[in-house]
Protein backbone atom coordinates (compact mmCIF):
# COMPACT_ATOMS: atom_id res chain seq x y z
CA UNK A 1 0.00 0.00 0.00
CA UNK A 2 1.44 3.34 -1.00
CA UNK A 3 1.46 6.35 1.26
CA UNK A 4 -1.17 8.08 -0.88
CA UNK A 5 -3.48 5.08 -0.66
CA UNK A 6 -3.05 4.93 3.11
CA UNK A 7 -4.02 8.61 3.42
CA UNK A 8 -7.07 8.07 1.20
CA UNK A 9 -8.18 5.10 3.30
CA UNK A 10 -7.69 7.05 6.52
CA UNK A 11 -9.55 10.04 5.08
CA UNK A 12 -12.48 7.90 4.04
CA UNK A 13 -12.72 6.23 7.44
CA UNK A 14 -12.50 9.59 9.22
CA UNK A 15 -15.21 11.06 6.98
CA UNK A 16 -17.52 8.11 7.72
CA UNK A 17 -16.71 8.37 11.43
CA UNK A 18 -17.46 12.10 11.56
CA UNK A 19 -20.77 11.68 9.75
CA UNK A 20 -21.88 8.77 11.90
CA UNK A 21 -20.78 10.46 15.14
CA UNK A 22 -22.71 13.59 14.18
CA UNK A 23 -25.77 11.49 13.42
CA UNK A 24 -25.42 9.82 16.82
CA UNK A 25 -25.33 13.21 18.55
CA UNK A 26 -28.45 14.32 16.71
CA UNK A 27 -30.44 11.30 17.90
CA UNK A 28 -29.48 11.22 21.60
CA UNK A 29 -31.15 13.42 24.19
CA UNK A 30 -28.45 13.70 26.85
CA UNK A 31 -24.76 14.15 26.17
CA UNK A 32 -22.62 12.82 28.99
CA UNK A 33 -19.22 11.13 28.97
CA UNK A 34 -20.54 7.60 28.62
CA UNK A 35 -22.76 8.59 25.68
CA UNK A 36 -19.78 10.19 23.94
CA UNK A 37 -17.67 7.05 24.38
CA UNK A 38 -20.44 4.76 23.15
CA UNK A 39 -21.20 7.07 20.22
CA UNK A 40 -17.56 7.33 19.17
CA UNK A 41 -17.13 3.57 19.39
CA UNK A 42 -20.29 2.84 17.44
CA UNK A 43 -19.31 5.40 14.81
CA UNK A 44 -15.85 3.82 14.49
CA UNK A 45 -17.34 0.36 14.00
CA UNK A 46 -19.82 1.75 11.49
CA UNK A 47 -17.08 3.58 9.61
CA UNK A 48 -15.02 0.41 9.23
CA UNK A 49 -18.06 -1.56 8.09
CA UNK A 50 -19.07 1.18 5.63
CA UNK A 51 -15.60 1.14 4.09
CA UNK A 52 -15.61 -2.64 3.86
CA UNK A 53 -19.06 -2.59 2.27
CA UNK A 54 -18.05 0.05 -0.26
CA UNK A 55 -14.93 -1.93 -1.17
CA UNK A 56 -16.99 -5.09 -1.64
CA UNK A 57 -19.35 -3.32 -4.02
CA UNK A 58 -16.73 -1.43 -6.05
CA UNK A 59 -14.08 -4.22 -6.07
CA UNK A 60 -11.26 -1.95 -4.91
Amino acid sequence: MTRRTAFLVLGEILAWWAGLALLWLVFISSVDTLERIVGASAAAAGALLARAGRRAVTWR
